[in-house]
Order: structure tokens, then C-alpha cells, then sequence
């Protein structure tokens, strides 16, 4: 059986642009994207999508970044709805792999009661500090879920086959990590926010905010090393690569 990659939209958010590139004008509208590896091993998640909660009350759970971005999330937008459209069962998933734990990537966690979680040890520490929560505009109980959990130094090879590994892609958040996918048709790089667009890699622009700026471009060249060998690099929030009908996954071949 080969692995299969394909790629969920679950809402969408709208905010200003610098937030994603600093010093850019106006807003923008973009996708929250969730990926689904299927493998022989089991299904493998990375990361979530948004909380349930955003569609009543968007204040509530997002604090301050509510003055921020205004989601769009409808019924049948969040992870479990959406696993169910693609006729895959949320309870099936063996592993979550949590590109970080801001809301927007970590919100559903709660949704995939059964997997384990993966994440970067120094990203699980930073969420449970209270300087790193605060600096990081982290929602604990976006990740505090009671789901059992494997935390990861660097690298980590998720099956054991070198089909799908987590790649340390520090600087957004102390403990980011990014997804090296090995489909037969070549090797895919999930970025998640160690990109959100393309310009973001081609010009090396930095969003408004930034964990650690140097780590960023460090990630962000490393980026570009596996794009100059073949790697397809899938940006984390890039409206124009998700010209795709929103509620239609997306199969990688």
C-alpha cells in the first residue's frame, strides 16, 4: 500500500496582512488547512483546525486575537465533519502531529480523542509556562485534552519507514515543526506557519510577528533546500495555493 497525502480545508480566516507579511496593506482572507496522511501504519493527522467554539463565540475563545481575525466557520467546517466528508473516521487517527499549538492549528485537538499527540518538546513546554503562553498567544485548552502524548527532539520519524517526518522548523514558535511526506510521486513538505505564503519563501518576508527571526530564516532556507532538490513545498496559509474549491480535499499524487 502506498502512502496517500491529501489536504482538508477547515475555515478560513480573514485579517490584516501584515500580520503575515510584515509591512503589507489591507486584509486578507486565508485558508486553515488540515492534512491527512494515510499509511500503512494508520492514519496521521497534522495539525487540526479550529475550535468549535469560534462559531458562537469568537471573543470567548480567542481573547484578543478575536480583535484580530474574524473566522469563517460554518457547521460542517470542523475536523471531524470534515475527516466524515472524505469518508475517513476522526477515531481512526493514530497520530496528531501539531505543527505548533496556536489556534488555528491546535483548536480541534479535542475532536481526535483517540490519536496520539506529537509535538516538539520545546513547544509543549513553552505552552505550559506562563511567559511562553503569553509571548506566544497560545489557548491552553486548544491542547490541554487529555489525549495521550509524544514529545520529539528534532527530527522524528513517525512510522519508521522514512515516509513521513517531522521536521524542526523553530523561529514562528520556540518548538514549530513542518511534515517531510514521501509519496511515490515525490516528496512533499508540508510547511504549516514556517511559510504561510509563497513570497514568504521566494523573498524571504518575515510576518509582523515572530518567535525568533533568525530561527525563522534559518527554517526558511532549509525550506528552500528541499525545494531545490524536488520537494513540493505546501505554504501554510497561501490563499492562491488553495484556489481549490474549499470543501473539496485535495489528493496529492
Amino acid at each position: 500500500m502506498s502512502v496517500r497525502l491529501f489536504a482538508l480545508t477547515c475555515g478560513w480566516l480573514t485579517g490584516p496582512r501584515a500580520l503575515f507579511v510584515e509591512g503589507a496593506p489591507g486584509s486578507v482572507r486565508v485558508p486553515v488547512p488540515v492534512f491527512v496522511v494515510e499509511h500503512p501504519g494508520g492514519l496521521a493527522l497534522f495539525d487540526s483546525g479550529l475550535h468549535r467554539e469560534l462559531r458562537d463565540d469568537p471573543a470567548a475563545r480567542l481573547g484578543v486575537a478575536a480583535s484580530l481575525f474574524t473566522p469563517h466557520f460554518g457547521a460542517g467546517d470542523d475536523v471531524a465533519a470534515r475527516l466524515a466528508s472524505a469518508g475517513l473516521d476522526v477515531g481512526a487517527v493514530r497520530w496528531l502531529v501539531n505543527s505548533h499549538l496556536h489556534f488555528d492549528h491546535a483548536g480541534g485537538n479535542a475532536a481526535v480523542p483517540n490519536a496520539t499527540v506529537v509535538v516538539q518538546r520545546r513547544e509543549w513546554r513553552a505552552a505550559h509556562d506562563d511567559a511562553g503562553i503569553a509571548a506566544n498567544h497560545y489557548t491552553p485548552g486548544d491542547y490541554d485534552t487529555g489525549q495521550p502524548r509524544f514529545e520529539v527532539d528534532g527530527e522524528h520519524d513517525l512510522f519508521g519507514d522514512g515516509r513521513v517526518v517531522c521536521l524542526p522548523t523553530y523561529g514562528h514558535t520556540p518548538g514549530h515543526q513542518s511534515l517531510l511526506v514521501r509519496l511515490d510521486g515525490g516528496d512533499v513538505v508540508l510547511a504549516a506557519d514556517a511559510c504561510y505564503f509563497r513570497e514568504t519563501l521566494e523573498e524571504l518576508k518575515l510576518p509582523l510577528v515572530v518567535h525568533d527571526r533568525e530561527a525563522m530564516l534559518a527554517s526558511l532556507r532549509r525550506l528552500r533546500a528541499f525545494a531545490a532538490v524536488g520537494a513540493r513545498i505546501v505554504y501554510g496559509h497561501d490563499p492562491e495555493a488553495w484556489a481549490m474549491a474549499p470543501q473539496a480535499p485535495h489528493v496529492f499524487a
